[in-house]
């Protein structure tokens, strides 16, 4: 078998891993609304942020080779445009839009992992749409364009959750390009919650690029090196990372000559720059080189996730069950009590001084029983609930944080099992469950790691073909 094939072998094997092994789980628990293997079977995804100046239409032009997306100073789009590969065009043609779609196509087509979006509702559908072009650029990869962040505005001015739906297009995506411009330096305040609190709950570092676009409109190095510090300080406040990030310096030369800048302006130091604008095309070319390695990390995150969450909730049914045990023991204790204290009772009392010892006895265990059973339906209707509200309470009580790893697991998903506990109120059995997923976790994370590492004399230059859903 070629590389190539071994490389879609795994990824199906990947796919499979998730769809008869976590999928049901997940689905189960509320840990996802939708299979989680609608989330990789698509194609390398690059995901375009920032605000609405810092150039994300005109980078994404410049790597088409074509005016694919409207550009200009004020904003222009206000839409999510998934950009993707179509080769039925003509050998040799000029790039162009072949063909566009709506976003209830999108979402409603399940060739596309878009299927989690379905929750923003039509406002948020009608701002989402397809646009298949024939450039060579996206051969093995799909480019997400989003509309611009701004400073003053909010959930009710766009009709959805615009943070929300950024952080789950980043969970989908295998890199995200966060783009920013000399004019606000990382000030605007969309940006900086969606850098602080969504995307770092939603990917992992290593998949966040950040590039400082349009630094031809800076009119001397000293310009660019002020504007550059600001962003540094900027990005360090909103990463919550101790060290700063890499940050890359683009412009587009085409962008540059279709205007002429302040007169008394000197870039003559542009040139010195180019490898920077070379790396990010090459770090949005590579994204397909990485999805392998992308798809065996969700499958680990996920199916590490769900065993914790399994955990959690078993460790609930087993407290309940001791505490359930341990009251009906109680209850058992105070009825025998009762009906012994009922027998000597009758003996004592002449007035039943004629009746036999089995009728005694009889009497004796009917009124035992008849507190066990008042018991246990006191148990059932009084003292179970308050456990189970008590455990909610304290929720954290049903794992062990064991390392930094764990921690961030537990984050992820309390409040998932806070809402599956509350809506069965504790009654549940998932203990196949649990071995199933662990297995997934122990067994098979191990066989697709050792697979990768016998792939890993891949060439830099050899990307990586996307696995078919079909």
């Amino acid at each position: 078998m070629d590389r190539e094939s071994q490389i879609n072998s795994l990824q199906a094997d990947l796919l499979s891993m998730v769809a008869d092994h976590l999928t049901p789980v997940a689905l189960r628990c509320g840990y996802s609304d939708v299979p989680l293997e609608t989330n990789i079977k698509w194609r390398p995804q690059v995901l375009v942020i920032g605000n609405y100046s810092s150039g994300k239409s005109t980078l994404i032009n410049e790597f088409l080779g074509a005016a694919i997306q409207a550009t200009g100073q004020a904003p222009t789009d206000d839409s999510f445009t998934i950009i993707t590969y179509d080769d039925s065009a003509p050998k040799g043609s000029s790039v162009y839009v072949t063909e566009e779609r709506d976003g209830n196509y999108l979402l409603n087509d399940p060739e596309y992992p878009f299927e989690i979006l379905k929750k923003y509702g039509e406002k948020f559908a009608s701002h989402f749409r397809l646009k298949k072009v024939n450039s060579p650029f996206l051969k093995n990869l799909a480019i997400i364009d989003t509309p611009g962040m701004l400073d003053t505005i909010f959930e009710r001015d766009r009709g959805y959750n615009y943070q929300e739906v950024i952080g789950d297009l980043s969970q989908l995506a295998d890199l995200v390009v966060v783009l920013f411009d000399p004019h606000k330096a990382g000030t605007v305040r969309e940006l900086q919650t969606i850098l602080k609190d969504i995307i770092p709950n939603r990917t992992f570092d290593d998949r966040v690029i950040f590039a400082l676009n349009r630094i031809d409109e800076c009119s001397s190095l000293i310009d660019l090196l002020q504007v550059y510090g600001t962003l540094c300080w900027n990005l360090s406040q909103m990463t919550v990372r101790k060290d700063i990030p890499m940050i890359r310096l683009t412009y587009s030369p085409h962008a540059k000559a279709a205007y002429s800048n302040v007169s008394d302006s000197n870039t003559s130091y542009l040139r010195h720059l180019d490898n920077q604008r070379e790396e990010v095309r090459e770090a949005v070319l590579d994204a397909p080189r990485h999805r392998l390695d992308h798809l065996a990390t969700f499958v680990e995150t996920h199916g590490r996730r769900l065993s914790h969450l399994l955990e959690a909730l078993l460790t609930y049914r087993k407290k309940r069950s001791a505490f359930r045990a341990k009251y009906t023991l109680i209850g058992f204790i105070i009825s025998m009590l009762c009906g012994g204290a009922s027998v000597f009772a009758l003996n004592m009392n002449k007035t039943f001084a004629g009746i036999d010892q089995q009728t005694l006895f009889s009497g004796g265990a009917a009124v035992a029983l008849t507190i066990l059973v008042l018991w246990l339906i006191i148990l059932t209707k009084y003292f179970t609930p308050v456990f189970h509200k008590k455990c909610l309470k304290n929720l954290d009580t049903l794992t062990v944080i064991k390392n930094q790893t764990h921690r961030d697991s537990w984050e992820a998903i309390r409040n998932i099992a806070k809402n599956y506990l509350t809506k069965t109120g504790g009654r549940f059995s998932l203990k196949k469950e649990f071995a199933d997923v662990r297995r997934v976790c122990d067994k098979g994370s191990q066989e697709i790691r050792e697979t990768m590492k016998e792939l890993s004399t891949i060439r830099h230059d050899e990307h990586i073909k996307a696995p078919n859903p079909n």
